[in-house]
């Protein structure tokens, strides 16, 4: 027993939840709805030794708490908690095992997977009924007092993009700059090497104005994982929802959470500083204590009635909503509190400017399904901290009726599928082998898809910004292997390449994998730039998946979220200087035509309403499509013309989009409404940086070329 440390608590507040330093000592909160009585456990600062227990007072409105002076910033500890052990009422309360406080700010320990981890006894007869009495104390990740960050918070500086203006990158910190030659070999995969200026040119080269990172909250690896010798690299695992992961920061920062959290702050501030915007892949659907066979690692321990969804007929049951064994309960409102407190921790502590929200609908789940006016949703809208950042959506989850597209409410972005599989379609379809592409993805859904998915976007004062548009993310191909393979080759998961999505859109051309001939090499190059550019010209929100400019490979392996190795690191040794000046061509062209990244629904009759600009249809002939035009399932190409709103300043910017994804060479007349108009070429996709030449038409109009995009503005 250490005599330096107070023999008693005292009394202490009930907010804020967690461990903070105030007035000499520590303050200590911790909900818990159905604790009978909670334990603050002291340790050595190796985390090896317990040093003395506190019985918290309360519960008060739900919360523990205690003031512990005397002491500060540094202190390691536990919490045990004692109650109810019944599975079938939902409690599972075991204070045999020491848990991490939710509201941890530093993590510290070295995580295995253990039997002692379980609240149960693993082989028992009873299963998860059965109530294990080991101590798994001396194997548990303790949580850390944190020191207060030091200077200004990055947001202090930080840019803000209107929606109109953003481009979308999703990139993985560690597998971003793990092999970029131009960054350090000590910063490469880390924060730092993220922030490092050889990355932020690439980022600027491109036209970037906001990062969405994959999950950078402290994760574990699932048990599987682990037997296999394998990580979870995505890092789609969240144990510490207060806590950057020590994994993504560079070796000499690593093994102290406070310069994990340094550095963090570092690359944030100095992307902002290049105008670059941090948004963050967030987790608030489920935890790694998996469904009720899984360990007692916080959660679970504190109050696992309240803290988690529960099958309705039977509570001794995880409700699997995320397809991760167990599911957030953020209907109630302590968890609700918990997932804002994390948000608002990220925002003004740490800088960053939005969130992208995993398996989304989970947030929104009552009792009778999703609710696009769930209490949650209501919150996150009026939080003065919150009510400023980009909030994304991943609009599906793994429940039922979990498919929400469209449904989110507000200034909610949401990943757009049905952009992708229209876009995979019709570029693909024309060269696909596979009977069910073909030209299955008529004009018609290639058009509504091109103009912000009106049918599914344009209600309740939504806008077009509102379609995050992409062609691939880390999930699935990247767009070089949708090119490459015609199925999936995950076989370097060890899970006999049943995981990963099966009939994701894609074509090989005539050639699996690499190696094929020039020719198809150079049709597949021709169809990416053609995919390219028609996401970053389609009304809505473009996102870049990280390594499509560079034409990086995961060797047609469409579930990656296991290879923290060179399979699942951007591999730049492919240079391809002509795509990324293609991409930041193409990007500069988005940002120079305000037609192009139009923030208003588009008028689509007649020359165009008062004060909205125009949108029109029209056949490779020139005259608007009509009603049997678009149900001509044989021809594919399409050509698109935009005008700006009579007495608008930009009058004379006209656009002409021209869609060619047949296989040969397609003659376009010039549109019949825009008799006598002189055109510039500004985009040519067939060519390899998009560079076109300046094009005059008369009657005789252009020859387009196949697989090609072409963009013209009115002189």
């Amino acid at each position: 027993m250490n005599s330096s440390l107070p023999t008693h608590l005292a009394p202490g507040r009930s907010e804020p939840l967690g461990t903070t330093v105030r007035d000499g000592g520590l303050n200590i909160a911790v909900f818990s709805e159905h604790a009978e009585r909670l334990e603050f456990c002291v340790f050595d600062a190796a985390g090896q030794r317990e040093l003395r227990r506190y019985a918290l007072y309360g519960p008060h409105d739900g919360v523990f708490h205690g003031f512990l002076p005397g002491v500060g910033t540094g202190l390691v500890y536990g919490l045990r908690a004692h109650g109810p052990y019944a599975p079938e009422r939902g409690h599972r309360f075991n204070p045999n095992k020491l848990l991490l406080d939710p509201y941890a700010r530093e993590i510290v320990g070295h995580f295995s997977w253990r039997a002692e981890h379980h609240g149960y006894e693993l082989g028992h007869p009873d299963g998860p009924r059965s109530f294990d009495t080991r101590d798994n104390a001396l194997h548990a990740l303790k949580a850390r007092v944190a020191a207060p960050l030091l200077g200004p918070s990055p947001r202090a500086s930080a840019p803000r993009h209107a929606a109109a203006d953003l481009l979308l990158y999703e990139v993985h910190v560690k597998g971003f700059s793990a092999q970029h030659p131009e960054v350090p070999a000590a910063s490469r995969g880390s924060y730092a090497g993220l922030a490092h200026p050889a990355s932020i040119a690439h980022f600027k080269r491109l036209g970037i104005s906001t990062l969405s990172l994959l999950p950078v909250h402290y994760a574990i690896d699932e048990p599987h994982l682990a037997d296999k010798g394998l990580r979870n690299y995505w890092g789609y695992n969240s144990l510490g929802f207060f806590a950057p992961d020590p994994r993504l920061a560079s070796a000499a920062a690593r093994h102290d959470p406070a310069a994990v959290a340094a550095e963090f702050r570092a690359m944030v501030e100095a992307l902002h500083a290049a105008g670059l915007e941090v948004v963050l892949d967030v987790v608030y659907n489920h935890t790694p204590e998996g469904n009720e066979c899984g360990p007692t690692l916080s959660w679970r321990g504190l109050d696992n009635r309240s803290y988690y969804r529960h099958v309705p007929d039977d509570a001794s049951r995880a409700e699997n909503l995320s397809g991760c064994g167990n599911t957030l309960n953020v209907q109630h409102p302590r968890v609700t509190q918990f997932v804002l407190d994390s948000l608002r921790f990220w925002v003004q502590e740490m800088g960053v400017d939005g969130f992208r929200f995993d398996l989304a609908p989970v947030l929104g789940r009552g009792m009778q399904g999703f609710d696009p006016h769930a209490a949650f949703f209501t919150a996150l809208r009026q939080d003065p901290v919150l009510a400023g950042v980009h909030l994304i959506a991943e609009p599906w989850d793994a429940g039922y009726d979990g498919y929400q597209l469209g449904r989110f409410p507000g200034r909610f972005m949401e990943w757009n599928d049905k952009f992708r599989d229209a876009v995979r379609g019709y570029w693909l379809g024309a060269e696909a082998t596979q009977p069910r592409l073909g030209h299955a993805i008529s004009r018609g859904e290639f058009a509504r898809r091109f103009s912000a998915s009106s049918d599914v976007f344009h209600h309740a004062q939504r806008l077009p910004m509102a379609s995050v548009n992409f062609i691939a993310v880390h999930d699935g191909y990247t767009l070089h292997d949708l090119l490459s393979y015609s199925g999936k080759h995950n076989h370097a998961n060890g899970e006999g390449n049943r995981d990963g999505r099966d009939g994701e859109l894609a074509h090989n051309f005539g050639h699996e994998g690499e190696g094929a001939t020039a020719a198809i090499v150079a049709t597949r190059d021709r169809v990416r730039r053609a995919m390219l550019a028609t996401l970053l010209l389609a009304q809505g929100t473009p996102m870049l998946n990280a390594g499509d400019e560079l034409a990086n490979s995961q060797q047609g392996n469409n579930n990656a979220y296991c290879q923290d190795n060179p399979l699942g690191w951007l591999d730049w040794s492919q240079g391809r200087d002509d795509l990324q000046a293609f991409v930041g061509h193409v990007a500069t062209l988005r940002r120079s035509h305000a037609l192009l990244r139009h923030e208003q629904w588009f008028a689509t009759a007649g020359q165009g309403a008062v004060g909205l600009a125009c949108l029109t249809w029209l056949t490779p002939a020139g005259h608007e499509m009509q009603v049997q035009d678009w149900h001509h399932g044989e021809d594919g190409a399409l050509a698109c013309l935009i005008r700006p709103a009579h007495g608008s300043s930009a009058a004379s910017d006209k656009l002409l989009l021209l869609f060619n994804p047949d296989g040969v060479e397609r003659r376009f007349q010039a549109p019949a409404v825009a008799a006598g108009w002189q055109w510039q070429g500004l985009l040519d996709s067939s060519a390899p940086t998009g560079q076109a030449a300046s094009v005059r038409a008369g009657d005789e109009g252009w020859c387009v070329p196949a697989h090609s995009l072409w963009l013209l503005q009115s002189l």
